[in-house]
């Protein structure tokens, strides 16, 4: 079943025709787990963010945790939840007008932590704006869609110079054999990714950060994506395969599961 609150009251179809015509604005994802939820501070952090860049509004801290409570009040112990900005007052004729955002929270059943491995193939793409997670989603959509006619599972993107920068949905991560490697560029840096880090950190794995050109992708031992719904091996890009590294995975899983869950 889904839930749907417009600022803490149930949605209607004319609330949500500014989004659906409009379509400006931003969101944030997360799995709910018995009315908790990982990385609260990150999602905080993004909301507040994207809201002073799109509206040059602030978005109250409180207001986010209130609008956080009730709907998980309103709904499932374990769901997906997704928390979206906008403003029904916004005029894309005048867009310096001020507005007021307003805020959409959804529930969704939750993700299966059980999720098969990708074979990926690469389009030479970059999102707009895309260290916002903006609700402009038709190119990740579409990318995902011809990789898919073209017999693979989803799209990696390959900025201008050559290097890997994100998957449609996910972050995009190497085992070189010793510890594990960020791609550098131009993309959104997923919560996911940042709780997996954090938790790597905590169990003293090496990391780096740095530009990979897609021609080196051959050069690592494992790939894996990360993203708010959990991890995935990443096992093909075009024609480079890599081996399903159980361990890998493991130790992934592990460092996941030791970032605390929390309560708004």
């Amino acid at each position: 079943m889904t839930i749907a609150l417009l600022n803490t009251l149930p949605a209607t179809a004319d609330d949500l025709r500014a989004l659906a015509l409009v379509n400006y604005g931003h969101f944030t994802a997360m799995q709910v787990r018995d009315r908790a939820v990982q990385g609260l501070e990150f999602h905080i952090e993004r909301l507040q963010a994207g809201t002073r860049e799109l509206f040059g509004a602030e978005l109250d801290r409180e207001r986010i945790l209130a609008e956080l409570r009730g709907a998980l009040a309103a709904g499932e112990a374990d769901a997906s939840l997704r928390f979206t900005v906008f403003a029904r007052g916004f005029d894309y004729r005048n867009p310096l007008q001020p507005v007021e955002p307003d805020i959409l929270v959804t529930l969704t059943p939750p993700a299966s932590p059980d999720k098969p491995p990708l074979r990926v193939k690469s389009y030479r793409f970059v999102r707009p704006l895309p260290h916002i997670k903006h609700v402009g989603t038709f190119p990740l959509f579409h990318y995902r869609r011809q990789a898919q006619l073209a017999g693979h599972d989803d799209a990696l993107f390959v900025a201008d110079d050559g290097c890997m920068v994100e998957g449609s949905v996910w972050n995009l991560g190497f085992w070189d054999g010793e510890g594990v490697v960020w791609p550098e560029g131009p993309a959104l840096r997923g919560t996911g990714e940042r709780l997996l880090q954090a938790g790597l950190a905590g169990l003293g794995v090496p990391q780096r950060h740095r530009p990979v050109p897609l021609a080196e992708a051959g050069g690592f031992r494992a790939a894996f994506a990360s993203n708010a719904s959990g991890l995935q091996a990443v096992i093909g890009i075009d024609e480079t395969a890599f081996p399903a590294d159980a361990a890998l995975m493991d130790l992934l899983a592990r460092a996941q599961a030791s970032q605390p869950w929390e309560r708004p």
